[in-house]
């Protein structure tokens, strides 16, 4: 999910266009159509006779390049064969994993990374009452995911390198570029607050901080879960692997964090149980333990300021775009005026309570 400033790169294809794709590429006869929300790109949910299925298609400022689109659907597959509940892509008839594709979508032909993946049943953590418990395995999972990476092999692997964009935690300080969007509002000197805070204690280190693959977008929209028992839930799919990149794994459990938090009515309890259940996996440096506070708030000034910017491009999509934007807003503030000793005081007892269960 990222954002160019300028041209309209967003495709908006018709459900006739999306039924007529879907036909022409997989020879799929659909019996039944509609869309699904989407921050930057195109999904639609596609039903068959027998199955369910995601066509999605990527913005085309994204889809101009189809090396980082191959990487990241090697990086699902292999995933899935590792055993974290990722996306199958289909192949097209003619046995290619995406089909990049010239369409008009009211603003003149451009070209789009299309894919038919298969569909994970279950609902979003946004929708869904999670636990602590299911939390700590929320945090697990993504340390799971960013390990199991590491064994990922492709002559392409730099290009996650390249072009980390807007969303990179290591990229905070450009959402200046974008404040004018903040205008009037009051959060603006938080969010001022925290990016010289950002530049002068995180910035400086990120050198030295321990670097992989790494998902680097485990929202409460990506992450979907089924019930289990005792109001538990399981994860039933990780979706979206469009920010894959090689940074910093202290971003990931930061990302965690910030989105686990967003829905939650007791977000304080969140960071604690996601932190213990990566610490499982992979256990933080005390350097890393200490930017993680201001990581957090800058996902959060990110995701905020990024959202107010996109509803300016994409009206039509408010709703999503601005789906963190109350419980952000609020979430920054809070924890703004917590500060970084209480915030993270709470969060480490609660990540030692979990690891002594």
């Amino acid at each position: 999910m990222d954002i160019v400033p300028g041209a309209d790169h967003r495709p908006m294809l018709t459900l006739q266009q999306g039924t007529q794709l879907t036909l022409r590429l997989y020879g799929v006869t659909l019996t039944e159509i509609s869309t699904l929300p989407s921050y930057n790109d195109q999904n639609f949910l596609i039903v068959t006779k027998d199955n369910k299925y995601v066509l999605k298609i990527m913005n085309s400022e994204e889809s101009m390049n189809p090396t980082r689109m191959e990487v990241q659907t090697l990086a699902m597959s292999f995933l899935r064969q590792e055993g974290v509940p990722s996306p199958i892509v289909v192949p097209t008839t003619t046995g290619k994993l995406m089909s990049m594709e010239e369409i008009d979508c009211g603003h003149g032909a451009q070209t789009y990374c299309v894919r038919l993946m298969t569909y994970l049943p279950g609902k979003t953590v946004a929708e869904s009452p999670v636990t602590v418990q299911d939390l700590y395995h929320i945090g697990k999972l993504a340390a799971v995911i960013d390990t199991t990476l590491k064994q990922l092999v492709s002559p392409n692997l730099d290009v996650l390198h390249e072009n980390k964009g807007i969303w990179s935690l290591s990229n905070i300080p450009l959402i200046h570029d974008y404040l004018s969007v903040m205008d009037g509002d009051p959060l603006q000197i938080v969010i001022k607050a925290v990016i010289e805070q950002y530049k002068l204690h995180v910035a400086p280190r990120i050198v030295s901080l321990r670097k992989g693959i790494i998902h680097g977008d485990m929202s409460d929209q990506n992450i979907i879960v089924t019930p289990v028992d005792n109001g538990r839930h399981e994860v039933s799919g990780v979706l979206d692997f469009s920010q894959l990149m090689i940074d910093c794994y202290v971003f990931e459990v930061a990302i965690t964090i910030a989105y686990m938090m967003m829905e939650n009515p007791s977000p304080l309890h969140v960071g604690g149980a996601v932190l213990a259940g990566w610490e499982s996996i992979m256990v933080l440096s005390d350097e890393e333990k200490d930017s993680l506070f201001l990581l957090v708030l800058g996902r959060l000034c990110q995701s905020l300021v990024y959202g107010r910017y996109n509803v300016t491009k994409y009206p039509d999509n408010k709703e999503y775009l601005l789906t963190t934007a109350k419980s952000g807003t609020l979430l920054l503030t809070k924890l703004w005026e917590m500060g970084k000793k209480n915030v993270e005081r709470k969060w480490f007892t609660d990540a030692a309570i979990f690891k002594e269960k």
